[in-house]
């Protein structure tokens, strides 16, 4: 019994500690897909066909339509679509790469704005990361320097967050200054990076709910998420179940 026990102690020992490890790795973890940018890189794809596959463009834009049009207004959608009807596709590239900078405004925007809710900010900002993934190859292969920075500045924004910790064991507290800062320099790099005369944001939704996992996708790893606790409640029970055995087994001695 004494080893049983003792099996158990160390077996929350490891997990607790396993916690904390992760409690204090700012990682972007498996971050959720952004779907603008899945299909920005797969119109790409079938823009760099021989010929130009602008039907298939258009179906793969066409998926995402009613979203841009919703969070960033009409405007976008009738520029991208009328460069494919125009088969002009540096057109499509470039406005579908303004696109992206919008999209991560809006995200570091909603952020801004939920910056308490841990949970929430964690997710948007892995899909305002993802978008500037999409984006990255072209920036790195032209200015390797920016894509450095930015890397950084989303590296640091992530930090601003905080981390509720667990049990309070690694917990981190947020600066919203640090993450304004941060904002602030990716939003405007990008800005001059392509060309942008206003990142506003036409028709920003706050009542989404952007926090979704797409279907079949890992989740950050998150200690505040309830399931990533249910490994350390059973040990705990199964604790307290052989404690209350064994003293139960004394008094009946």
């Amino acid at each position: 019994m004494k080893k049983y026990l003792f099996l158990c102690f160390t077996a929350i020992f490891v997990y607790a500690s396993i916690g904390v490890n992760q409690a204090f790795a700012y990682s972007y973890g498996d971050p959720n897909e952004e779907k603008l940018a899945e299909v920005y890189k797969e119109m790409m794809i079938k823009l760099d066909e021989s010929p130009p596959n602008f039907a298939s463009a258009k179906s793969l834009y066409e998926t995402v339509k009613e979203e841009v049009d919703m969070h960033m207004g009409p405007e976008p959608s009738e520029v991208i679509l009328n460069d494919i009807e125009e088969e002009d596709k540096e057109g499509v590239t470039e406005n579908m790469e303004k696109l992206l900078v919008l999209n991560i405004a809006r995200r570091l925007e909603s952020i801004e704005q939920n910056f308490n809710e841990y949970d929430t900010s964690k997710k948007l900002l892995a899909k305002g990361f993802a978008t500037y993934e999409a984006l990255s190859p072209k920036i790195e292969a032209e200015n390797p320097e920016t894509d450095k920075k930015l890397r950084a500045e989303f590296d640091a924004a992530l930090n601003a967050l905080g981390n509720p910790g667990l049990f309070g064991v690694g917990k981190k507290e947020s600066d919203i200054e640090a993450f304004k800062s941060s904002k602030e320099t990716i939003l405007s790099t990008l800005q001059e990076e392509y060309n942008i005369a206003s990142l506003e944001v036409g028709h920003f939704t706050e009542s989404e709910n952007d926090t979704e996992t797409a279907s079949g996708k890992k989740d950050w790893t998150d200690l505040s998420s309830l399931r990533n606790w249910i490994p350390l409640v059973l040990i705990v029970a199964i604790i307290v179940g052989v404690a209350a055995f064994t003293l139960r087994k004394r008094r009946l001695k």
